[in-house]
């Protein structure tokens, strides 16, 4: 680019440093009217502004009652759901409470001296002595009831052969009632230094040198251990009592072929075995009555009797 003609640049001068300042003037400063200063004395109060506080929320006071509503609409929902179940529980607490109750009461009363044996009663005794059997139970005297040793009862028990069973009984508020059932006699047998009454067990019940004429003879072979012994026994005890009072002796070998004799006749009765006993009975009172000149009567089968 080409300068124009006749134009020379000049480079500024640098100021003179040597060369004293003019004189400046410094700016007058601004000064307020003394008219408008006052300086602040201690004891006037400095006001201190704070922000304003934020207020609370206005509450509605219906918005609280319906929450207290609210509440109290649910618990009583709830109370109405759960009613059953509160009842059922608190029957069968009631119903454990009662029964746990009674049964301490029982407990207590049970093993106190309130309830304890002073009077042995002993019933169904015909041919042993009950006197006899008090005397030698006289060691559960005092005792609570549920402390009465059944094991020494049995033990006293044992020694009387006439009784075949027992039943003891707690009878409040001091008695204990021992019931015996005693063997029942069903024949006697000739062991030829005199005559024994036993039981259909076998089991002896008196003996005597004749014989007692209120039992029939059971003529069998071998005693009472005999087959024949227990077949003829079994048939006397399931005979009706008027029957069993007109019979003078029985005879068996095996289970089938009891048969017997009548008291007031030279008649035999061919029984068989000890089963349909009463309609046995019925239909030899009927073919006597009917036929009673026949030496024999067979109701071994009472459907189809046969006299001979």
């Amino acid at each position: 680019m080409k300068r124009p003609s006749g134009f020379t640049p000049q480079r500024p001068t640098p100021p003179d440093t040597t060369a004293p300042d003019p004189v400046r003037r410094e700016p007058e400063r601004q000064r307020a009217p003394e008219s408008n200063l006052t300086e602040p004395t201690l004891t006037e109060p400095i006001a201190i502004t704070r922000p304003a506080r934020s207020e609370p929320p206005i509450r509605v006071p219906g918005v609280r009652q319906a929450r207290r509503e609210r509440k109290r609409v649910e618990r009583s929902e709830v109370k109405r759901f759960t009613a059953h179940s509160r009842r059922r529980r608190r029957n069968w607490l009631l119903a454990v409470g009662g029964v746990a109750g009674l049964a301490l009461l029982a407990c207590g009363l049970a093993y106190t001296p309130i309830l304890s044996v002073r009077t042995i009663q002993v019933e169904g005794a015909e041919r042993v002595s009950s006197d006899a059997i008090v005397a030698d139970l006289s060691s559960q005297l005092g005792s609570p009831f549920p402390l009465v040793d059944e094991s020494a009862i049995k033990a006293a028990l044992v020694t009387y052969p006439l009784i075949e069973s027992y039943s003891i009984e707690a009878r409040p508020p001091d008695t204990l009632v021992l019931r015996l059932v005693e063997r029942t006699p069903v024949g006697a047998i000739d062991t030829g230094d005199g005559f024994t009454i036993v039981d259909a067990a076998g089991v002896v019940i008196e003996s005597g040198a004749s014989r007692p004429g209120a039992y029939p003879l059971i003529a069998v072979d071998g005693g009472t251990e005999a087959d024949g012994f227990v077949s003829a026994a079994a048939v006397l005890r399931a005979l009706p009592a008027e029957l069993f009072a007109r019979v003078d002796s029985v005879t068996a070998t095996t289970t089938d072929d009891v048969r017997f004799t009548l008291r007031d006749s030279d008649t035999t009765v061919v029984w068989g075995s000890a089963e349909e006993s009463a309609l046995k009975a019925y239909t030899l009172d009927a073919l006597i009555a009917a036929q009673p000149d026949y030496d024999e009567y067979d109701v071994s089968s009472p459907s189809v009797a046969v006299v001979r």
